[in-house]
């Protein structure tokens, strides 16, 4: 792709993402979301392959469903209560509404099965954007509907938490399974939403950082399904010793980085008087651990049953930086240890 406009695409990016960010009147937050997604349908589909473009033509269906649902909502809330304010929404129609559309948006479960489909069409990069900047405007919306609807929030959680975990099970496909990863994810934050928007924040920075280091490492060593991690070993010895330990991170293992806000998650919800639902959700974090250890058992623990001459790829020096990977790989696996400072930060 031409760098010239490479730069006009994700200058809009950013700047749908800032407007929605700064806005209190809910037009000027879905003209945000609109450019955000106008923004990044040229990048899907800059392969010109056509699963690529079958990806970004479910995507746009998708967000364009959302986008006005969210509009209707808005709307409707104006003809109910008289204003736009993002801050000051009265009425439980609109409200539920509003929250579904944002759900549709992120890929919460139940409206997530546009989800794994696009991700899968996509190569790593444009998959780590879809899976990481394009949740934040969404994220900023949920964050300032109030007072929602706590009972659907909740219900929206448990059921990403348990589809994210159940989905990813028989997977093959690396990006399907870090699709559902991150509907997952997208279910512990919500969960804890309406309890301890800070506490939302940390996990969506740590679920950034941990995804950040993934997506790079399979990008770095090219592997798209699982058959592909077990020859990584021969192209990248020192990174297929790292990516099961990013992978167990996602999992939520001690004492890793991203145990931090599942432990933390769970304490309030307990806190709350949900400890049922806080026992549900530890459960299915087991659901997704599952698939993180088949992923690092194919990595580190197999061979392909393959002779090796046909397997064994030369070990050529990388052309691709590593550096921010190997920023965000160590604070995937060492930032436990600022439990007790990041909690004093974040759960006021």
């Amino acid at each position: 792709m031409n760098p010239y406009i490479l730069a006009t695409l994700l200058f809009g990016l950013g700047l749908g993402t800032t407007i929605t960010f700064a806005s209190s009147h809910w037009l000027f937050a879905w003209m945000g979301l609109e450019i955000n997604t106008l923004a990044i349908i040229p990048l899907m589909a800059q392969s010109h392959h056509p699963r690529a473009v079958e990806a970004t033509t479910k995507y746009f269906l998708a967000q364009a469903t959302a986008a006005a649902m969210l509009l209707f909502a808005s709307i409707s809330n104006a003809w109910l209560s008289g204003q736009w304010d993002i801050h000051q929404m009265s009425h439980p129609l609109p409200t539920t509404l509003i929250t579904l559309a944002l759900a549709l948006k992120i890929g919460l479960a139940p409206l997530h099965t546009w989800m794994p489909e696009v991700l899968q069409g996509l190569d790593l990069t444009t998959g780590l954007i879809l899976s990481t900047w394009q949740k934040l405007a969404p994220f900023c919306l949920l964050l300032q509907v109030q007072p929602a609807n706590a009972t659907l929030l909740l219900m929206l959680g448990i059921t990403s938490t348990l589809v994210g975990g159940w989905g990813g099970l028989n997977q093959t496909q690396l990006r399907k399974i870090l699709a559902y990863s991150s509907i997952a994810h997208l279910g512990w934050m919500i969960l804890v939403l309406q309890f301890s928007p800070s506490l939302t924040f940390l996990t969506l920075l740590v679920y950034f950082i941990m995804t950040f280091s993934l997506f790079i490492s399979f990008k770095i060593s090219n592997a798209t399904n699982i058959n592909t991690l077990a020859t990584s070993w021969a192209k990248a010895p020192a990174l297929t010793s790292i990516i099961p330990l990013i992978l167990l991170s996602l999992g939520g293992l001690p004492p890793l980085t991203g145990f931090l806000p599942k432990w933390l998650i769970l304490q309030e919800l307990t806190k709350q008087d949900l400890a049922p639902l806080a026992t549900v959700a530890a459960l299915s974090a087991l659901l997704s651990l599952f698939f993180y250890l088949r992923l690092s058992y194919a990595m580190t623990l197999t061979m392909t049953p393959n002779n090796l001459t046909a397997t064994l790829p030369w070990r050529l020096p990388s052309l691709q930086t590593t550096l921010p990977l190997a920023i965000a790989s160590s604070a995937t696996i060492c930032l436990l240890p600022l439990a007790p400072a990041t909690a004093a930060l974040f759960t006021w």
